[in-house]
């Protein structure tokens, strides 16, 4: 059983949605804490695996509600060494050069704490899938897997 803490970064609801079906499908085998509104204070709880789960907005810039974690990890730069963690970005291919952007700007952040990275960021993309938790949760399945 891992224990996983979710940091949601959500501007119309989409990545909440599927940080909580992620929640849902990962309860009976972990414990799974989802953040709608992450701290740094969050993130410093307790050694949890740190799975991200954000949408991407303006010109592959965080959500509102995730940037002041965001801006926190860079100013204090606490160390997590070895600390896992999971990226799932959510955004729209038609914007070519920000295309999950805000996935991008997480993990740099989290690999500056020290934080390992475990598996590929998944990327899914609005313009071909209509309901993100589809993907997202066989893809946090096999992540969690990989965390024991």
């Amino acid at each position: 059983m891992a224990k996983i803490s979710i940091f949601v970064g959500t501007v119309y609801g989409g990545a909440l949605m599927t940080a909580r079906a992620i929640q849902q499908a990962l309860a009976p085998e972990h414990q799974v804490t989802v953040y709608e509104q992450p701290a740094l204070e969050d993130l410093q709880k307790d050694d949890s695996a740190i799975l991200v789960c954000t949408s991407t907005t303006g010109q592959g810039e965080l959500p509102g509600n995730l940037v002041p974690l965001w801006a926190a990890m860079r100013d204090t730069l606490p160390q997590f060494p070895g600390r896992p963690f999971g990226i799932i970005v959510l955004g729209d291919s038609s914007y070519q050069t920000s295309f999950c952007g805000a996935g991008d700007l997480m993990e740099e952040a989290l690999y500056e704490l020290a934080c390992q990275k475990v598996g590929d960021t998944l990327r899914i993309d609005a313009m071909e899938t209509l309901e993100p938790e589809a993907e997202a949760v066989p893809w946090a399945r096999d992540w969690a897997g990989q965390l024991a």
